[in-house]
Protein backbone atom coordinates (compact mmCIF):
# COMPACT_ATOMS: atom_id res chain seq x y z
CA UNK A 1 0.00 0.00 0.00
CA UNK A 2 1.20 3.81 -0.83
CA UNK A 3 1.78 5.95 1.56
CA UNK A 4 2.82 9.63 1.23
CA UNK A 5 4.22 12.27 4.00
CA UNK A 6 3.87 16.03 2.93
CA UNK A 7 5.08 19.19 4.47
CA UNK A 8 4.85 23.04 3.74
CA UNK A 9 6.85 25.20 4.19
CA UNK A 10 8.48 28.80 4.26
CA UNK A 11 11.67 29.21 2.66
CA UNK A 12 14.32 32.33 1.63
CA UNK A 13 15.39 33.01 -1.96
CA UNK A 14 18.60 34.36 -1.42
CA UNK A 15 18.95 37.68 -3.96
CA UNK A 16 22.42 38.69 -2.21
CA UNK A 17 24.25 39.20 0.86
CA UNK A 18 21.46 41.21 1.84
CA UNK A 19 18.22 40.63 -0.03
CA UNK A 20 16.22 37.57 -0.12
CA UNK A 21 12.41 37.03 -0.90
CA UNK A 22 10.41 34.69 0.71
CA UNK A 23 9.19 31.46 -0.94
CA UNK A 24 6.38 28.73 -0.22
CA UNK A 25 6.90 25.48 -1.08
CA UNK A 26 5.59 21.90 -0.11
CA UNK A 27 7.55 18.51 -0.21
CA UNK A 28 5.90 15.25 -0.91
CA UNK A 29 7.26 11.86 -0.48
CA UNK A 30 5.77 9.37 -2.01
CA UNK A 31 6.30 5.46 -1.16
CA UNK A 32 5.34 4.48 -5.14
CA UNK A 33 8.88 6.71 -5.47
CA UNK A 34 10.50 5.75 -2.30
CA UNK A 35 14.13 7.07 -2.95
CA UNK A 36 12.40 10.70 -4.31
CA UNK A 37 11.13 13.10 -2.50
CA UNK A 38 9.21 16.30 -4.74
CA UNK A 39 9.58 19.80 -3.94
CA UNK A 40 6.76 22.30 -5.67
CA UNK A 41 8.23 25.75 -5.00
CA UNK A 42 5.47 28.93 -5.46
CA UNK A 43 6.95 31.59 -6.92
CA UNK A 44 3.97 33.58 -7.91
CA UNK A 45 -0.20 33.81 -8.03
CA UNK A 46 -0.18 30.37 -9.85
CA UNK A 47 3.16 29.84 -11.48
CA UNK A 48 5.26 26.93 -9.78
CA UNK A 49 8.26 25.00 -9.94
CA UNK A 50 8.70 21.62 -9.72
CA UNK A 51 11.87 20.03 -7.97
CA UNK A 52 12.75 16.42 -7.53
CA UNK A 53 15.62 15.49 -4.68
CA UNK A 54 17.21 11.91 -3.50
CA UNK A 55 15.86 11.73 -0.42
CA UNK A 56 19.53 10.58 0.53
CA UNK A 57 20.62 14.07 -0.33
CA UNK A 58 18.20 16.14 1.57
CA UNK A 59 18.88 13.83 4.55
CA UNK A 60 22.99 14.20 4.07
CA UNK A 61 22.74 17.80 3.08
CA UNK A 62 21.83 18.50 6.77
CA UNK A 63 24.87 17.94 8.50
CA UNK A 64 27.06 18.16 5.32
CA UNK A 65 27.52 19.32 2.07
CA UNK A 66 25.61 17.02 -0.48
CA UNK A 67 25.03 16.79 -4.18
CA UNK A 68 26.61 17.27 -7.75
CA UNK A 69 25.68 18.87 -10.69
CA UNK A 70 21.77 20.88 -10.49
CA UNK A 71 21.30 20.48 -7.20
CA UNK A 72 23.95 21.09 -4.28
CA UNK A 73 22.48 21.43 -0.10
CA UNK A 74 24.30 22.07 3.16
CA UNK A 75 23.53 23.37 6.11
CA UNK A 76 24.61 26.85 7.57
CA UNK A 77 23.01 29.64 10.09
CA UNK A 78 21.62 32.74 8.58
CA UNK A 79 20.73 35.09 10.97
CA UNK A 80 21.29 33.25 14.23
CA UNK A 81 18.86 30.18 12.96
CA UNK A 82 20.26 26.47 11.63
CA UNK A 83 19.68 26.80 7.91
CA UNK A 84 20.02 24.55 5.06
CA UNK A 85 21.20 25.78 1.63
CA UNK A 86 19.92 24.43 -1.41
CA UNK A 87 21.41 25.60 -4.98
CA UNK A 88 19.71 24.77 -7.91
CA UNK A 89 20.93 25.28 -11.48
CA UNK A 90 19.01 24.85 -15.02
CA UNK A 91 18.92 25.87 -18.32
CA UNK A 92 16.62 28.87 -16.80
CA UNK A 93 19.17 30.06 -14.50
CA UNK A 94 20.29 29.49 -10.87
CA UNK A 95 18.47 29.67 -7.39
CA UNK A 96 19.92 30.15 -3.46
CA UNK A 97 17.21 29.30 -1.10
CA UNK A 98 17.47 28.97 2.67
CA UNK A 99 14.68 26.27 4.35
CA UNK A 100 14.21 26.07 7.99
CA UNK A 101 16.54 23.07 9.04
CA UNK A 102 14.33 22.05 12.00
CA UNK A 103 11.15 21.88 9.66
CA UNK A 104 13.17 19.82 7.02
CA UNK A 105 14.57 17.66 9.66
CA UNK A 106 11.01 16.94 10.71
CA UNK A 107 9.86 16.31 7.24
CA UNK A 108 12.46 13.57 6.34
CA UNK A 109 12.15 11.93 10.25
CA UNK A 110 8.49 11.32 9.04
CA UNK A 111 9.48 9.93 5.52
CA UNK A 112 12.29 7.53 7.57
CA UNK A 113 9.10 6.27 9.93
CA UNK A 114 7.69 5.30 6.94
CA UNK A 115 10.26 3.87 4.87
CA UNK A 116 13.56 3.18 6.91
CA UNK A 117 16.95 4.06 4.76
CA UNK A 118 18.06 0.99 2.75
CA UNK A 119 14.52 -0.55 2.59
CA UNK A 120 13.58 1.61 -0.13
CA UNK A 121 14.47 -1.10 -2.57
CA UNK A 122 11.67 -3.33 -1.10
CA UNK A 123 8.33 -0.35 -1.99
CA UNK A 124 9.47 -0.84 -5.67
CA UNK A 125 7.06 -2.70 -7.98
CA UNK A 126 9.64 -3.82 -10.92
CA UNK A 127 7.01 -5.02 -13.10
CA UNK A 128 5.48 -1.48 -13.01
CA UNK A 129 8.56 0.30 -13.54
CA UNK A 130 9.62 -1.47 -16.27
CA UNK A 131 5.94 -1.72 -17.73
CA UNK A 132 5.99 2.24 -17.36
CA UNK A 133 9.66 2.67 -18.75
CA UNK A 134 8.42 0.64 -21.85
CA UNK A 135 5.12 2.62 -22.19
CA UNK A 136 7.44 6.04 -22.69
CA UNK A 137 9.50 4.96 -25.18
Amino acid sequence: MDATVSCELDLRLILSSESSLPVRASLRYDTADPYAVRAVFYNGAEDTVEWVFAREVLTVGLHLPAGIGDVQIWPCRSRGLDVVCIALTSEEGEALLHAPARVLEAFLNRTEAVVPPGTEHGHLCLDEELSHLLAES
